[in-house]
């Protein structure tokens, strides 16, 4: 069973925890980037000094790794460009090989908004022609619900029709009972009738 300390949860203890990790975050987030500020200052300051104590006229060597990925890819067949430390020092690359490169990637962006739209334009007109078809689709059922509708009114109409037929009906057969009708002599007369003619 644990024995709960009184010391551990006061408020001055919870402060000074809740301190430390707000330290450990802060150099979590701000050390990298000053690590990586500090070690470019501390090139440039050898390299400025290695190459004022050096009286030649030659270039000084190329600190970047050349052989790393590039930065930033572009699509297209172009994805060998990149925009490295070692691009901007190589003699072949200059200001104008930027602006072009700038070009390509907006010409690139235009081309697929231009895409982007023609897909959208598309899309509606889509889903305008969806919209006239669920309309007509509409209108015939509206006009097979009426038929419907008139359908079941007449025969209705004609159910009590045939309900009024057969109390009609059934009142002649009472009263023919009445004064000595019975079915069989009605059929054997109808026969004997249909055998004379």
């Amino acid at each position: 069973m644990a024995v709960h300390d009184p010391r551990l949860c006061s408020p001055g203890v919870l402060k000074l925890t809740l301190g430390l990790i707000a330290l450990c975050i802060a150099g979590y987030i701000v050390g990298p980037p000053l690590y990586w500020h500090f070690m470019e200052g501390l090139a440039a300051v050898t390299h400025s000094s290695s190459f004022s104590s050096s009286n030649s006229d030659s270039c000084p060597p190329c600190p970047c790794n050349c052989n790393a990925p590039p930065l930033i890819t572009i699509p297209d067949g172009l994805s060998n460009i990149s925009f490295t430390d070692c691009s901007k020092r190589e003699l072949g690359v200059s200001e104008d090989t930027e602006k072009n490169i700038v070009e390509l990637l907006s010409e690139e962006l235009k081309l697929r908004e231009a895409g982007a739209a023609e897909n959208q334009k598309r899309a509606d007109m889509a889903l305008l022609e969806a919209k006239k078809i669920t309309s007509q689709y509409q209108k015939e059922a509206d006009k097979c619900n009426s038929g419907m509708e008139t359908c079941e009114e007449a025969r209705e109409k004609a159910e009590a029709a045939l309900v009024s037929q057969q109390k009609l009906t059934a009142m002649w057969e009472q009263r023919a009972r009445q004064r000595g009708w019975k079915d069989g002599v009605a059929k054997t007369g109808a026969q004997g009738k249909a055998q004379s003619t």
